[in-house]
């Protein structure tokens, strides 16, 4: 038996006036999913307990099979896995944007998604200045993808309590209330942040993008900060071998923490200019010496954090004629197949962030079509009516779809 779980990043989302009221999931051109919804079991799902942040983190931990209220420790660390980042006990990983500023306003999250080479020139230069500045700075930055970076923070795991904040979820808004922590811990983080503003100010990088017409990098954010995780084994839990391919740094830790192969897939952005044949590609490879392969899409998340509807709905229907297109032809030559379709979390255009509402996911089996239900597309409102039921917890997908139960 093979398995393929297709996570289209942050897909579902609200009725849209821009759409007559129909959802990107409603209008998208999506033949391949539909058909394996009419053909398979439909329901809704909650990836992330309220009390934790409902990002990509959480939601996919839960996806790959394991409960976020037990093994949940902050996203950065997962992120500086996937970098081979070293840490020791008391080390904080916090994850680092950076963003654009004006007036105290978070203009833009991603600085107009700032390229990994001027971002990297600039994250030096903050290394720089800090390490000459204070003697034994205990901070470093470290380069990732884009505006996703990292921050170790050595020894000072008070840090990790901090109720921090992404800044995808206060865009347009006055930021300093939300760096006004009492702890001395806060105060040494809010410090930094503010410091770096000052930095960045005039920077060759900074300039270089004014005069192109793009946005400037004018300070970091730090947040989604924890120390280092610990998932059981994938393999020894489950039984099976697994693969994931990804853009991003998030899912490519978890991979690793879960002893779980990550495949990195060139031309694969984390954006919407991703390459999604290759990604395709490689997953039919990997669909030849792994028993589940996970294949992850950032795009539709950008979409929505972006409020770009037209994007998300080109970002679906990419994932569809292209990714699954390509795969459900190569898990039959395997014999049985499972496959299941779902996003981690909504990202509705409205809110330009993610928002708590369940999600809706599929379960498609090659043995079970006899058990269909009635649902013949693949919707936040038609998924509900599913014989899966709309009260799901999202770290049972792993349990359910290896047993019989789905």
């Amino acid at each position: 038996m093979k398995y393929l779980i297709m996570i289209g990043d942050g897909m579902s989302d609200y009725p849209l006036p821009e759409l007559n009221n129909k959802t990107p999931l409603e209008v998208a051109n999506k033949p391949n999913i539909d058909k394996l919804t009419k053909k398979g079991r439909s329901g809704l799902a909650k990836n992330a307990p309220g009390h934790l942040p409902i990002g990509s983190d959480v939601a996919n931990m839960s996806i790959f099979g394991y409960d976020p209220n037990k093994y949940y420790t902050g996203r950065g660390p997962l992120e500086a896995v996937s970098q081979n980042i070293t840490t020791e006990e008391g080390d904080v990983v916090f994850r680092c944007n950076l963003i654009n500023e004006e007036d105290n306003i978070i203009k833009d999250f991603t600085s107009q998604h700032i390229t990994t080479e001027e971002a990297d020139e600039i994250l030096k230069t903050l290394n720089k200045h800090f390490q000459e500045k204070y003697e034994n700075f205990p901070g470093k930055w470290y380069t990732g993808l884009s505006y996703r970076h990292l921050f170790v923070y050595k020894n000072n795991p008070q840090t990790a309590k901090l109720e921090t904040i992404p800044p995808h979820d206060i865009v347009d808004e006055k930021y300093p209330q939300y760096i006004n922590w009492n702890e001395d811990a806060g105060e040494k983080i809010k410090e930094i942040m503010l410091e770096t503003k000052e930095v960045l100010k005039n920077h060759p990088v900074n300039e270089k993008r004014i005069k192109q017409g793009k946005l400037p990098a004018t300070m970091t954010w730090l947040w989604g900060q924890g120390t280092k995780p610990s998932l059981p084994d994938f393999k020894e839990t489950y039984g099976i071998s697994a693969a994931v391919i990804t853009a991003v740094d998030l899912l490519k830790g978890l991979a690793i923490v879960a002893n779980m192969d990550k495949i990195d897939v060139p031309g694969a952005t984390g954006f919407f200019d991703t390459d999604y044949n290759a990604k395709a590609e490689y997953a039919a490879k990997a669909l030849e010496t792994h028993d589940l392969v996970i294949v992850h899409v950032e795009a539709p998340d950008e979409a929505g954090h972006a409020a770009e509807i037209e994007e998300k709905i080109k970002a679906i229907e990419r994932i569809d004629n292209i990714i699954l297109e390509k795969l459900i032809k190569e898990i039959q030559k395997y014999g049985d197949y499972k496959i299941a379709v779902l996003p981690d979390h909504p990202t509705p255009v409205p809110l330009k962030t993610h928002s708590r509402d369940p999600i809706p996911f599929t379960i498609y089996s090659s043995k079970d079509e006899d058990k269909a239900d009635t649902v013949e597309i693949f919707t936040e409102k038609t998924n509900a009516e599913g014989t899966l039921g709309t009260d799901n917890k999202g770290w049972y997908l792993i349990e359910n779809l290896l047993s019989n139960k789905w």
